[in-house]
């Protein structure tokens, strides 16, 4: 089984490791942190990168960002 950096993964889907970190502080489930060498570090699996590439499809636009947020209907 082939385990992956942060950084990796974020390069494997088109995203920069800042916005990978930030999807995990807005809900994506993170893999469970490791210490190796005294470095706390995630290590992805094949099934933590699936669900790292369903949340961009979801939340995010090709090249464009962010998906916007749909308006609410009410009375104006």
């Amino acid at each position: 089984m082939t385990e992956r950096s942060t950084a990796q993964v974020a390069r494997k889907i088109g995203v920069g490791r800042d916005t990978l970190h930030r999807w995990l502080h807005r809900g994506l489930t993170a893999p469970r942190k490791q210490r190796i060498g005294g470095v706390s570090v995630r290590m992805w699996s094949a099934e933590d990168l699936k669900r790292a590439r369903e949340y961009k499809d979801e939340h995010y636009r090709k090249g464009r960002g962010r998906k916007k947020a749909q308006k609410k209907s009410g009375n104006r």
